[in-house]
């Protein structure tokens, strides 16, 4: 039916009395037709509008999950960057000069406490310490010579055969000859002590670096600085770990100490977690065996450090890492899906349905999230609340929802046509 003067399409018993009134008057009456007529139009066209309205169905609550809160016990954690660093770093020199006769490792590799790294040619050592014995020889030939001289002096001296001053020159002689005795032990010792330094051996355990001087070059030893450098030594097992942490946080970690409650201090002990840049977990455990005793005053912050196992060498000094520090004791928490939480501009916020199924915002201040994928509540929510975990987008505050518990089976579809029924 063609709408009337631009209004609404009539409904059935609207045109038929419309066509009544038309058809009653000729066409010189419908033109001066009374206001009374025209009225009852438009309480007609009204009265069908109003009949059309009623026949649509209103919209059901939109579904949404809920489920409560889950309350179990965390502790805060801090997390810091930092690099390791070796407990043992060794410069390998030579203590004595010489030309460098052989290698004896491959660079990289794992050395052992003792073994042989770089051998120095011996020969000249050799020479010394043979000469040394020559000289240790002699002085002692001397020494029994002088001493047999100076026991005999002792009884002429006694029968008055020779005088005191001889005497005396026969004891100073043999005090010389012990004394080059002694002095002769001593170069013999330093020269088979040389010779033994010939053969460089590894101080510590750990990994060796690569060669930084060739078989045939000159070697400069000694306790100078000008000694050449010939590798480098660092241990890998244990391993440290280096990080620094601001101001704000130390005063905290000290406060707790002195209340108690020692998280992160000085004593050891303390648990740290750690995890690699290709890693997703903290699943590396180490702990805290020192904290520096000032702050950095360019930075404001302090250095910490812990000690980690690295049976595997996947540690190596100088490589990155985030470790996890505990920041508080153990309390209990209210903690719920991270998708659950809603932002509005600086606030966060959940929705929470009530008993009469109305959805409303609470503003939630939070924590850490664990490694499940649960965000820590710390204040804005209740134990008994139900929380909008699934449709938080069709959710309006103030509107009514048709909730579902998480993990409960979805309801069965409603016929077509059907009116939705009201939740229990």
């Amino acid at each position: 039916m063609p709408s009337v003067w631009g209004l609404v399409p009539l409904t059935d018993q609207a045109t038929v009395s419309m066509h009544n009134l038309i058809n009653a008057t000729s066409l010189q009456s419908r033109q001066s037709m009374s206001g009374a007529a025209v009225a009852l139009a438009f309480a007609l066209l009204l009265a069908g509008c109003g009949e059309s309205q009623k026949q649509a169905a209103a919209p059901p609550p939109p579904a949404v999950t809920v489920a409560k809160a889950v309350k179990r016990q965390v502790i805060d954690f801090d997390e810091y960057v930092g690099r390791f660093v070796a407990v043992n770093s060794v410069e390998v020199r030579a203590r004595v000069s010489g030309y460098l006769e052989a290698v004896d490792f491959k660079d990289g590799q794992r050395v052992k406490q003792g073994d042989l790294l770089f051998t120095i040619d011996k020969r000249p050592f050799q020479n010394s310490v043979a000469q040394a014995r020559a000289t240790l020889t002699q002085a002692k030939s001397n020494l029994s010579f002088t001493e047999a001289d100076f026991t005999r002096g002792q009884q002429l001296v006694r029968d008055k055969t020779i005088t005191d001053q001889t005497f005396e020159q026969r004891s100073q002689a043999f005090r010389n000859a012990q004394a080059s005795v002694s002095g002769a032990e001593a170069a013999l010792r330093t020269a088979e002590l040389d010779l033994e330094f010939t053969e460089l051996r590894a101080p510590i355990d750990g990994r060796i670096g690569d060669r930084r001087v060739s078989p045939g070059n000159l070697v400069t030893g000694g306790s100078g600085g000008n000694t050449t450098l010939l590798a480098t030594i660092v241990s890998t097992d244990p391993i440290r770990f280096e990080f620094t942490f601001d101001e704000a946080s130390y005063l905290r970690y000290e406060r707790l100490a002195k209340g108690g409650q020692d998280v992160a201090s000085r004593g050891g002990g303390v648990k740290v977690e750690l995890k690699l840049i290709d890693e997703p977990e903290f699943t590396h455990i180490g702990n805290i065996d020192f904290v520096d005793n000032v702050i950095d005053r360019s930075t404001g912050t302090i250095r910490g450090r812990g000690v980690f196992d690295n049976p595997n060498g996947v540690f190596t000094p100088g490589m990155f890492a985030r470790v996890r520090v505990p920041a508080s004791p153990s309390y209990d928490a209210l903690l719920v899906p991270d998708a659950a939480i809603g932002t509005e501009q600086a606030r966060k916020y959940v929705m929470v349905v009530g008993a009469d199924n109305t959805a409303t915002t609470k503003y939630v201040i939070l924590g850490q999230t664990t490694p499940d994928g649960l965000r820590v509540i710390k204040s804005g929510l209740g134990a008994d609340d139900r929380v909008i975990v699934n449709g938080l987008m069709r959710a309006r505050p103030g509107q009514k929802v048709t909730p579902q518990e998480a993990g409960a089976k979805p309801a069965a579809a409603a016929p077509a046509g059907a009116a939705p029924q009201k939740p229990k």
